[in-house]
């Protein structure tokens, strides 16, 4: 080109990140602006870039489930804070997590040292730039930046509330009470997870005190909306006192050496760091008050001495009703210059906003190189997520996720599912390729 490019990131989270990165190793001079350290949300806790709040998990990397095939999707669009993951990947069966910490500072490191970011370290108030601008302030985002959106939108923002499980000490686990595995043998061979099973007996007393338990008042709204994912660990027994074993607390896959059979129900807890010094309860978000935590998880026999190193709490998350306030691009519609990532954007998950984050900056790269915008087919799972969370006006629009659901599927009858997804994963693979190939021209 025969003028410098320019572009602003505001927010240095999954998707801020990963779109700042795309956009300086394709030429772009681009300038970050991210509110740490001088001001964090109620959910941050460190200054780097990246920081994950909630689980350390970015799910399966089965390419035969849609959370795998977008990693393949993702790793095929050499996708920058993917190979942040794997660098800083601990053990989790079939699934990709990290070390938090390792994880962040490289990511951290990464954009600090890139000659073509340069980072401001503010709290941004308005969104009045002349050059394109991608907004991954995430789902806290509040304040004035918040009030400024709000006034091209139309306040069309909705919220919902999100859940984080609790952490506890590997050393206070009781392995008398608990054995290492992975659902089916899948994953190293001592197995990444320490499952901490339960008998009937000690599941229904479990119950019973759970769904009793006092939670914390939410008195910021008057109604609470909780994003299915995300589900507190005593709502989902509210729901059925089955629930549990049929969810977070499944025992399915697992097989419990000292009884010669399947438990009646298990709760997993997955590594925090490399060193496996602190676990996460899986599954078990919560908005229980942090001493009846204490006093209920205790009732797990493995964790019946168990040391919290962080409860679990709940706040609150912002995004847009996408369908009405963003094109397929990922941009306003009544701003074009101003393209939203992350779960801001309406996209629900890790990898979710990492790929919005990909999508908004390929999208602001074609924006000044002056060549069409293009989404990528349905047929893969990067496409579908922005073509779903665009394409129809919902009364109740909730965060998307990467799932089968929301992909243009082979019209073929198949022998078996897994035939089936055999053939998602060749035809996704085929039109990520030919995403790639309009990227690069």
């Amino acid at each position: 080109m025969s003028f410098e490019m320019k572009a602003v990131v505001i927010g240095a989270g999954l998707a801020g990140s990963e779109s700042a990165y795309f956009l300086a190793e394709h030429g772009v001079k681009v300038t970050l602006i991210e509110m740490k350290p001088q001001k964090k949300t109620p959910a941050h806790k460190n200054d780097l870039f990246g920081e994950l709040v909630c689980s350390n998990s970015l799910k399966s990397e089965d390419e035969l489930t849609a959370s795998g095939l977008l990693k393949k999707e993702l790793e095929i669009l050499d996708c920058f804070l993917l190979k942040c993951a794997i660098s800083s990947r601990v053990p989790a069966g079939g699934a990709l997590a990290v070390d938090r910490e390792i994880f962040a500072k490289t990511i951290t490191d990464k954009l600090k040292t890139h000659p073509n970011i340069t980072i401001i370290q503010k709290e941004q108030e308005d969104l009045d730039f002349s050059c394109p601008v991608i907004l991954a302030t995430g789902p806290l985002t509040d304040g004035k930046i918040k009030e400024a959106l709000g006034k091209i939108i139309g306040n069309n923002n909705l919220f919902f509330y999100d859940a984080i499980a609790p952490i506890v000490e590997s050393s206070s686990v009781d392995m008398d009470f608990a054995f290492w595995g992975n659902r089916y043998d899948k994953g190293g061979e001592a197995g990444d997870y320490i499952n901490c099973p339960m008998n009937k007996e000690e599941f229904n007393n479990f119950y019973t005190e759970l769904i009793k338990a006092k939670t914390v008042p939410l008195k910021e709204f008057e109604e609470l909306k909780v994003f299915e994912g995300c589900m507190p660990v005593e709502q989902i027994a509210l729901r059925g006192f089955q629930c549990l074993r049929f969810g977070p607390m499944k025992p399915v896959g697992l097989f419990y050496e000292k009884e010669n059979r399947m438990p009646w129900a298990a709760v997993q807890l997955r590594k925090e760091n490399t060193q496996g010094t602190t676990f996460n309860l899986v599954g078990f978000q919560t908005n229980l008050t942090f001493g009846e935590q204490k006093r209920i998880f205790s009732m797990i026999p493995a964790l019946k001495n168990a040391e919290f190193v962080r409860y679990g709490v709940m706040h609150r998350n912002s995004y847009l009703n996408a369908p009405l306030s963003l094109t397929h691009f990922s941009s306003l519609k009544n701003s074009p210059n101003i393209f939203v990532a992350g779960q801001l954007s309406g996209v629900e998950g890790y990898m979710e906003s990492i790929a919005s984050g990909l999508f908004c900056a390929i999208n602001v790269l074609k924006t000044l190189q002056e060549k069409p915008l293009f989404v990528p087919s349905s047929k893969t799972c990067f496409g579908a997520l922005f073509n779903e969370i665009s394409s129809e006006v919902k009364k109740n629009f909730q965060p998307v996720n990467a799932n089968y659901g929301i992909m243009n599927m082979p019209d073929n009858k198949f022998p078996s599912k897994n035939e089936k997804r055999k053939k998602i994963l060749e035809e996704s693979l085929f039109e990520i390729n030919v995403y790639k190939e309009n990227i690069e021209k």
